[in-house]
Order: C-alpha cells, then sequence, then structure tokens
C-alpha cells in the first residue's frame, strides 16, 4: 500500500521507512543468485561496474535502489535479459505460500546455487544424469530432515 493523500496513510516501505520496497530486494536477490551460480565475487562485478563492493552488497540486499541503466549493465555482465532480474516476481496480492516461501529459500541458499552451477560444469551429459539419479536416491532414502 502507497501513501494516499486521501487516507493520510504512511507508505510501508521505501525512503524514509527504514524498509526497503519488496520490489528492491527481489532484484537485488536475482542479481545476487545469478552472480553466485557464475562464480563471481562481490567485488569481481563491482569492479565491471566501476562501483565498490560494498555498493554491490547494498544493491543485493535492497537497501539501495538499482537504476535502470545500472541493472542494463549489470544484465549484460551477468549474461543475462533486464527480465531475468524480475523473474518470479509476486506482487502484494500474490503472497507465497509457506511451503513456497521455504523453497524459494533454499533456492537462494550459496550452497544451493553453486550445487547447481557444479552440476551444469559437469561436460559429460551422462555423468550428470547419474550424479542427478544418485541424489534421488539419496534424497529417497531419507534420513534426517534439514532446512
Amino acid at each position: 500500500m502507497k501513501y494516499s493523500a486521501k487516507t493520510g496513510d504512511a507508505p510501508r516501505y521505501g525512503r524514509g521507512t527504514g524498509i526497503p520496497n519488496p520490489i528492491d530486494v527481489h532484484v537485488g536477490k536475482r542479481i545476487r543468485m545469478r552472480r553466485l551460480f557464475l562464480g563471481m565475487n562481490q567485488e569481481t562485478l563491482a569492479n565491471a561496474l566501476g562501483l565498490t563492493f560494498q555498493q554491490v552488497q547494498k544493491y543485493e540486499g535492497g537497501a539501495n535502489r538499482v537504476s535502470a541503466s545500472r541493472l542494463s549493465a549489470m544484465a549484460d555482465i551477468l549474461g543475462v535479459p533486464i527480465s531475468f532480474f524480475f523473474g518470479d516476481l509476486q506482487l502484494d496480492d500474490e503472497k507465497p505460500t509457506p511451503a513456497e516461501q521455504v523453497s524459494r529459500e533454499r533456492m537462494e541458499r550459496p550452497e544451493t546455487i553453486e550445487l547447481i552451477r557444479l552440476y551444469y560444469a559437469i561436460p559429460d551429459e551422462n555423468v550428470r544424469l547419474q550424479f542427478l539419479q544418485m541424489v534421488k536416491a539419496v534424497a529417497a532414502a531419507g534420513g534426517p530432515k534439514q532446512s
């Protein structure tokens, strides 16, 4: 809900509230996800953009909003279309279920992204498929649940 001159409601997030806009947070998470997928650190991305790594940290956390021109530069450096940064974006009226939220958080973890990156680094498709079958078998065997 944005500020309404009619009702006088204050904004829930944005400048002056200390709470970043959820869209900025989402875009930042997508930047981080792609950077990690490529095995790139914040300093490398920052240098390519002519920034400090601290600025990249702020973008990734949603504390600072990424301008359109900077987002375009990031898309070029990270090898994705600009639309990638808005993928899976859910608006206020499309709240994920708790199960969807847990799944999304798992997919954003560094170890998950690294596993995917390393999986696709296996050059032999048959070896990749065998690895996938092994992981499925281990998962099906059960054991202690971890979040």
